[in-house]
């Protein structure tokens, strides 16, 4: 546990140095140093379905200027793992442990689900919050709505504004019938594009935030997730591409690199950008057929890289490194204990974590603070990372199966070797493959029962007016 005002040997501690160090890394200087004892500001921006190659530092051609510049000036985070669908990652994000400890490792939470994020679980705004920091989520929760208790403001948010589900209408803020727009989870009846929306509300807040407090603000947009809609501006920039779910789905991967240049001059113009650490992800890989996943094999849904290896950016100027490239892996749950980590909260609690302190890997080029990495496991599927040795079970089955499957391929990769995943050497490794199927198996056995709702609305379930607030 780190003291609110850290010394010298407490910051030490939170960079993974050693307490008798006197060599800080060589990003930093003393001047950095002192400026960093104080509790950075967390932005935290994460794109809903944005395939690993729909950036321009990655070579895209979509037209990406400001995340490119997040790329420039931070850090990218190469072989940075999420989970194949939305709710599983945020829940990883926010309690720092796989889905399978919260029985949500099959598909999303459904607007008519029966469940959420368990209520024993707690929160990294909780936990921010206990720290001293002023917290805030602008955009997409998808964690349960099924009463208060599971709303953001009853899980550490100071402050709340968006929707719960997934796919609701950009412009109507419409999903399946019910309104699902919501300010500090009170109903919102309010007109605009919601990417648009969001960066406004995020904008709001960086302006108003009373600097005595650190800001934790988390922007889960809904871009670029389907309905594929966009403003005709936008559209109007990709008129070039013949095909129109990806034009349209170009002119929204921009609209919300816009907005998130909006968010970052916001920090800059008020002064805070020096002192805030801004994370850029997305929450699985690109929808096939409409996003570019580039070389990687598979999409959204599946557990080849495809759908679990995003686009990831850290930036803290002149702490983390600037065009420096993390080719380490690490996973979402790390994030859980980084933060903490950094804000002098305490990490200490009831249920154990998966995640790990990846700080000195983000900002030292330390090995990653991981033997293994699962990337989930079902009856239908799973996944996990071993070093450089990857064991894919059903990898084309999607994270949403709730069925049973009658196949069970297993296909061994050597991620350094093959990242593309073309070549399965489980008949040339027995060992290597006996060892990680091992592994998955110890995973499945501790995994809770999985909460899974129907994909499709059941016939008998109505429809509130709004969601959230059931008549």
């Amino acid at each position: 546990m780190y003291r609110v005002n850290p010394t010298r040997r407490d910051f030490l501690k939170i960079l993974g140095l050693g307490a008798a160090s006197a060599v800080l890394p060589k990003c930093l200087n003393a001047t950095n140093a002192k400026r960093i004892s104080k509790k950075p500001n967390i932005v935290f921006i994460l794109a809903d379905d944005l395939g690993f190659k729909d950036v321009g530092y990655q070579g895209g051609d979509i037209k990406t200027p400001h995340i490119d510049k997040l790329a420039r000036e931070g850090t990218r985070l190469d072989q940075f793992y999420v989970q194949p669908v939305c709710s599983p990652t945020r829940s990883s994000l926010m309690t720092g442990r796989y889905p399978i400890r919260c029985g949500l490792q099959i598909g999303v939470v459904r607007p008519w689900a029966k469940h959420g994020l368990p209520l024993e679980e707690r929160t990294l705004a909780e936990a921010l919050k206990e720290a001293g920091y002023t917290t805030a989520i602008c955009g997409k929760w998808h964690l349960g709505h099924l009463s208060s208790q599971y709303l953001p403001t009853s899980r550490g948010f100071d402050h709340q504004y968006g929707h719960y589900n997934g796919a609701l209408d950009y412009f109507t803020h419409i999903r399946d019938g019910g309104l699902d727009w919501h300010r500090n989870d009170r109903p919102l009846r309010q007109e605009g594009y919601s990417t648009d929306l969001i960066a406004d509300e995020s904008v709001r807040i960086i302006k108003e935030h009373n600097i005595s407090r650190p800001l934790f603000l988390y922007v889960p947009f809904n871009a670029v997730h389907s309905p594929f809609q966009a403003t005709q501006p936008y559209i109007d920039m990709y008129k070039h591409i013949t095909n129109k779910r990806r034009r349209i789905y170009s002119a929204m991967v921009t609209s919300m690199d816009d907005a998130i240049g909006r968010i970052v001059k916001a920090l800059q113009e008020r002064g805070l950008k020096r002192n805030t650490l801004i994370i850029f992800c997305s929450d699985n890989g690109g929808v096939q057929g409409v996003a570019d996943n580039g070389p990687l094999r598979g999409h959204k849904a599946q557990l080849y890289e495809g759908g679990i290896r995003v686009p990831a950016v850290a930036l803290w100027p002149d702490v983390i490194k600037a065009g420096a490239v993390v080719k380490e892996p690490l996973h979402i749950v790390d994030m859980y204990p980084t933060l903490i980590k950094l804000a002098g909260a305490r990490l200490e609690q009831p249920l154990p974590i998966d995640g790990k302190d990846a700080w000195p890997t983000i900002t030292d080029g330390k090995p990653s603070p991981h033997e293994e990495i699962l990337h989930n496991v079902t009856a239908a599927a799973g996944a996990i990372r071993r070093g450089d040795w990857k064991l894919v079970y059903n990898g084309s089955i999607g994270a949403n199966n709730t069925g049973p499957v009658d196949k069970k391929v297993f296909e061994l990769f050597n991620i350094a070797d093959d990242p593309y995943e073309k070549s399965n050497l489980a008949d040339k490794y027995p060992q290597k493959f006996q060892e990680l199927k091992l592994r998955l198996e110890h995973y499945a056995k501790e995994a809770v029962p999985a909460n899974i709702p129907p994909n499709k609305m059941p016939k008998d379930f109505k429809v509130p007016k709004v969601w959230g607030h059931p008549e």
